[in-house]
């Protein structure tokens, strides 16, 4: 019998946020996965589970969905056998880097836009137009710093303005509502008061990964910022950033059909909670039973956790996502430029797109 080479070897991880590392190498033979071995420093009792995943994986087609690979996995595997700091989704996004379906951050080359001052309108635009360009293979994965010109509430997608805002709060405020492509709630911000960047990857970076799972590992790297910082903070389930004395962030994402992928988070620096529960609705209601005090240890500033400047903790984020990815800088090109604008003008400052929500 002819010996295989390891050039046949085919190999992929992947690192479970907070938990350990799933590494898998396996063969092809006739469009199926062969001689698999799931290895890692992940802890698994009893250890004969180790051969069950190894044969739940062995003669699967090698364009089994992630979805699919995990479902067998899980099948294959007794009730009483106790994963450790991975999961079945874990080796199966690791069988998919290992046959090139998914990527890890490392297979690209990563642009930083540093904190660039636009119109609200315009940063949400160009959200949709720079998750659109990475989808398309025009633009490589980027991260944008957002820098705010004036103050504003950004609505989520599915939001009711009329539930959200308080329209006299935003005209005796001077506030601009806008609405975005993504999901989430609603965000109070002014100039110099919060910390927003989008990412923009190819969904081929998140394949295998539950939306819950995603969160937290494209973020990793903001949670090293922070520590360096001074800042332990971890995700709450779903989409919140938090220390032990209250919420600093929240993240929303948004996947375009394109194969695009728009992840972005908006940490508080140093709010106005009086003025944030005259202008958010959400805002008074949640608070209604603790006051402003209440609501400035909600969204708890960054500013008093660090006793940095904004401008020092963004440029500690900068440094830290450039060192862990190989990141330079880039700006944002005149057609893109363009591109928002014709955006905003047909659809993010339109009444139509404003009030899609009754």
């Amino acid at each position: 019998m002819e010996q295989e080479s390891d050039t046949d070897r085919l190999h992929g991880e992947f690192k479970t946020p907070g938990g350990k590392l799933t590494a898998v190498d396996l063969s092809i033979r006739d469009g199926r996965m062969v001689d698999v071995s799931v290895n890692g420093d992940f802890f698994l009792e009893p250890d004969e589970a180790l051969l069950d995943i190894n044969d739940a994986l062995e003669g699967l087609p090698a364009d089994t969905a992630p979805g699919e690979i995990a479902a067998a996995v899980t099948a294959r595997l007794d009730p009483s056998v106790v994963l450790f700091g991975f999961s079945a989704g874990a080796i199966a996004t690791a069988v998919r880097r290992a046959l090139g379906r998914a990527t890890g951050f490392a297979d690209h080359e990563w642009k930083i836009i540093p904190p660039t001052p636009l119109s609200t309108p315009m940063h949400v635009a160009m959200d949709e137009v720079l998750t659109h360009d990475v989808g398309a293979g025009a633009r490589n994965p980027t991260i944008r710093f957002w820098e705010w010109q004036s103050p504003s509430v950004v609505i989520g997608s599915f939001q009711s303005v009329r539930n959200e805002v308080d329209q006299r709060g935003v005209e005796r405020h001077g506030v601009t509502v806008v609405r975005r492509i993504s999901g989430g709630g609603a965000m109070f911000m002014e100039h110099g008061n919060a910390i927003t960047y989008s990412i923009y990857v190819p969904q081929s970076l998140v394949d295998g990964l539950s939306f819950a799972e995603s969160y937290p590992f494209l973020d990793a790297w903001i949670l090293e910022a922070l520590e360096r910082l001074g800042i332990s903070a971890w995700y709450q389930p779903l989409n919140d950033i938090a220390t032990e004395v209250g919420k600093i962030g929240g993240a929303a994402q948004k996947r375009l059909a394109n194969g695009g992928m728009l992840h972005h988070v908006t940490m508080s620096y140093d709010i106005d909670a009086d003025k944030m529960l005259e202008v958010l609705r959400i805002g008074k209601e949640k608070m209604s039973d603790k006051g402003t005090r209440s609501a400035k240890k909600r969204v708890d500033p960054l500013r008093r956790q660090t006793g940095r400047t904004r401008e020092e903790i963004i440029e500690v984020m900068i440094s830290t996502f450039r060192q862990r990815f190989g990141a330079v800088d880039a700006t944002l090109s005149e057609d893109e430029l363009r591109r928002a604008e014709d955006l905003v003008e047909r659809k993010f400052g339109t009444d139509e797109w404003l009030y899609r929500v009754p």
